[in-house]
């Protein structure tokens, strides 16, 4: 049995005609010769784009049959999947027809926030056991996946559902909105980015203000700061060692950046000081450093002294 597979979309309006139409942007995307669907922008009250979405119609067909999916994702600017809402009336049913339960699009939500699922290395035939129709909880033995490690990537009784959708959620969707928010590049949109909770946001926006030798655009400085003395260790630390010197230079940024270190966790401390051994540091900095040692523990006293005698 070969199965076939196809998806197409309706561009209708169900949950977000309230919004009109000056509030959703619209992009055709031709995927192949068979295969174009509407693909929406969400703007706010100013035009500015905030998510984007699908409003999906996929028959999932397996032997002779084929079941309606009715849903919508929803990404956010560069393409991360995000969430799924169902239209008014439509529910998702497996393969007995039984409607999906709430502990069902739990674990669907879950499925498709996995950007490295198992799916990503699986073709449709691989979800049929072989010499058979029927469709299998497992997968095909030339995968090397056992039974118990799919039970954990698909709902039973709807494994094509779970393979469609999220092929759907990571597909050749995802570029293509990358591609769109390029059209929209802005200083205010890079500034909303830069400030923004989102750490792919923020990564995405620092390419285009920062410099391969990390000089940052002047206007975006203060962002970068924000980002710096953000919530975000990770992100914070990774900006430390992208910057150069240079965006240290002068007591005022130096000032800033002792009281960052002061408020800073122990983790995001280090990397401060590790940064500040490449810096040429004023006078007022080095004091407060050296007021620092009393209270500083062995790692943090190895790093100053090393700062304070180069």
């Amino acid at each position: 049995m070969k199965s076939i597979l196809i998806i197409f979309l309706v561009a209708t309006m169900h949950h977000f005609s309230a919004k009109g139409n000056d509030r959703i942007r619209e992009f055709t995307i031709v995927e192949n010769d068979t295969l174009t669907y509407t693909l929406k922008l969400a703007l706010d009250e100013k035009g500015q784009p905030q998510y984007f979405f699908r409003n999906i119609f996929t028959p999932v067909c397996y032997t002779n049959e084929c079941k309606p999916v009715h849903i919508n994702f929803y990404w956010d600017l560069l393409g991360n999947y995000e969430r799924f809402d169902l239209p008014k009336n439509k529910v998702l049913t497996k393969v007995d027809h039984d409607e999906f339960r709430q502990e069902d699009y739990d674990k669907l939500q879950d499925i498709l926030a996995q950007p490295n699922s198992i799916f990503a290395d699986l073709k449709m035939e691989d979800l049929i056991t072989k010499g058979t129709d029927d469709l299998s909880d497992s997968v095909d033995a030339k995968t090397g996946a056992t039974l118990k490690t799919i039970k954990n990537h698909v709902i039973d009784g709807a494994v094509y559902t779970c393979y469609t959708l999220w092929h759907i959620a990571y597909g050749t969707v995802v570029p293509e909105m990358k591609k769109i928010i390029e059209t929209y590049q802005s200083d205010a949109l890079l500034h909303r980015l830069l400030t923004s909770n989102n750490y792919h946001y923020q990564y995405w926006a620092m390419e285009k203000v920062m410099d391969a030798k990390g000089n940052v655009k002047r206007t975006f400085e203060p962002d970068i700061e924000k980002v710096i003395d953000g919530k975000n260790v990770f992100i914070a630390k990774n900006t430390l060692q992208r910057l150069s010197s240079d965006f240290f230079s002068g007591q005022k940024r130096q000032d800033w950046i002792w009281q960052t270190y002061q408020r800073s966790p122990y983790a995001l401390q280090i990397s401060i000081l590790k940064k500040l051994n490449t810096i040429a540091l004023d006078e007022s900095l080095k004091n407060n450093l050296k007021s620092a040692l009393a209270k500083s523990n062995d790692e943090q006293i190895s790093l100053i002294k090393k700062i304070l005698n180069p």
